[in-house]
């Protein structure tokens, strides 16, 4: 029904331990290879023009003013409904007390 699928096993060789050897050979200069260049890329490049910069900075401004207000509005919305549940406590507070006077 519900079998686990493993990953294929490594094919890579286990590396092997190399053998000392007791003479000492010339150590072989390393091979560089060539490093491989990048494809130059077919996309055109995005060039900022001084009014298109004004546009992108007016428009994060926007955002900001945005955002800004509706956190704001976020908060006084949770503190007016903290302030009436504390004016609620106080009026219930008054009411029971008045309630166990009579």
């Amino acid at each position: 029904m519900l079998t686990p699928k493993y990953p294929t096993p490594d094919t890579a060789p286990t590396p092997t331990m190399a053998q000392p050897s007791t003479a000492a050979a010339p150590v072989p200069a390393p091979q560089m290879s060539p490093v491989p260049v990048a494809p130059a890329s077919n996309r055109p490049t995005v060039q900022l023009t001084p009014g298109s910069a004004l546009a992108l900075a007016a428009g994060g401004g926007a955002v900001v003013l945005v955002v800004g207000a509706v956190l704001v509005s976020l908060l006084l919305a949770v503190a007016i409904t903290g302030v009436s549940v504390a004016l609620c406590a106080v009026v219930l507070r008054s009411l029971v007390k008045d309630l166990h006077k009579h």
